[in-house]
């Protein structure tokens, strides 16, 4: 354990950027757990132990179930919690985090679970507006069930002017090989993979994909139609396209977590998720739970012999350190007051879900996405970490 505390700074340490953090549900290996651990705890960033720059003035639980943990580590690091969100946004504070993803809400027809991110956004930029302080904001995921809701909130950043940081921890995780595409590479196909349940972690898997494909030639310029294939027509769609097949095994080749077996044979439920990009990219990406516990890439580059190739590191057990690149530029993102990434990859992310989890309510049929018409240029260096491991038993390496 490092001696870092949200109580207060030691004797002659440096000040913390105080925020208030607003959490849905917050117990042991919870998102909340992970993220504001880091803070309270420390973790490791570039080969040795890292202070958080980042200090917690105010919590705002939304529901304490009875495995909740939250209200002790508020007592134990001195950190008030609030009835309301407002109330947690109090005066001096820095950033504010937002951590919505567990918790008791209800489940919609197409199996979306109705996390009230966009309403608790809403509360925090109510709050900027009264206070007349817009400031820098991180929210845990994808924006919301509904494209609609994720573009207000990528919206009201634009409007008020603060720096927004989102999305999964999966795209600044270690790479192995370490692979960087670079700006303007002509990517001719590309294969993304990842496993877990539709929408929890079909969002991973799209995101880091996008994180790939978006330094594309020409810049990310959106998505026009998606569709989602479930069960053997995910076999058949890769007979009929061995390109995809030849992609997928190749991005495994990396991936240490493999299932003995055929592919076939260890995926019972296997879904495949297809994006036409406006470029004429074909996207895809393969949900293969069952097999892998991992991500992983694949792309053939024009003029190129040798494909583009990685697996994204995971640490599945706390501490969880496949998330410390994400705590590290959330807190750059608060302290500088800067975007480092763009959150328009979230947000075509987020859009491209909602359409896919329509797809498959539909049995599978192509939905059209002249909405996701969303343009952007990647930043110049993709952050993912690149320093050695940490040292702990349970990391995938």
């Amino acid at each position: 354990m490092f001696l870092a505390t949200s109580g207060g700074a030691a004797l002659g340490a440096p000040r913390r950027a105080r925020i208030a953090a607003v959490i849905t549900c917050y117990f042991r290996n919870s998102h909340a757990d992970v993220f504001v651990g880091n803070m309270l705890r420390g973790y490791y960033w570039a080969g040795k132990p890292h202070e958080s720059e980042l200090e917690i003035a105010a919590m705002y639980l939304d529901q304490t179930p009875s495995n909740d943990i939250g209200r002790q580590e508020a007592a134990r690091h001195g950190i008030p919690i609030k009835p309301t969100v407002r109330d947690a946004i109090v005066p001096g504070i820095q950033g504010v985090v937002l951590i919505d993803e567990h918790g008791d809400y209800p489940m919609n027809e197409k199996g979306q679970k109705l996390y009230p991110r966009y309403e608790l956004m809403e509360q925090i930029v109510q709050a900027y507006r009264q206070t007349d302080r817009a400031l820098p904001m991180f929210v845990d995921k994808h924006f919301s069930t509904e494209c609609k809701k994720a573009r207000q909130m990528f919206d009201w950043s634009r409007e008020l002017r603060f720096p927004l940081i989102a999305g999964t921890s999966l795209t600044l995780t270690w790479r192995r090989p370490v692979l960087e595409l670079e700006l303007e590479a002509p990517v001719k196909r590309a294969v993304g993979y990842f496993y877990g349940p539709k929408e929890a972690y079909g969002f991973h898997g799209l995101e880091v994909y996008q994180a790939m494909v978006e330094r594309r030639k020409g810049g990310e310029t959106g998505i026009q139609w998606v569709q989602c294939l479930e069960g053997r027509k995910v076999w058949e769609w890769s007979e009929a396209n061995p390109w995809a097949r030849n992609l997928l095994e190749e991005a495994m080749r990396n991936d240490d977590t493999l299932k003995r077996g055929r592919l076939e044979d260890n995926v019972r439920e296997p879904l495949l998720f297809l994006l036409g990009y406006r470029s004429g990219l074909e996207g895809v990406v393969y949900m293969l739970t069952g097999q892998t516990e991992q991500a992983g890439f694949a792309a053939e580059i024009e003029g190129r012999t040798e494909l583009a190739t990685c697996c994204f590191l995971t640490q599945w057990g706390r501490p969880w350190s496949h998330g410390n690149g994400l705590s590290y530029w959330v807190e750059q993102t608060i302290v500088q007051r800067k975007e480092f990434y763009p959150p328009e990859r979230t947000l075509l992310a987020t859009g491209a879900l909602e359409a896919l989890m329509d797809s498959s309510f539909q049995g599978g049929r192509k939905v059209e996405t002249p909405h996701l018409d969303v343009r952007y240029r990647a930043q110049r260096e993709s952050l993912f970490m690149r320093q050695p491991l940490p040292p702990y038993d349970r990391i995938r390496v």
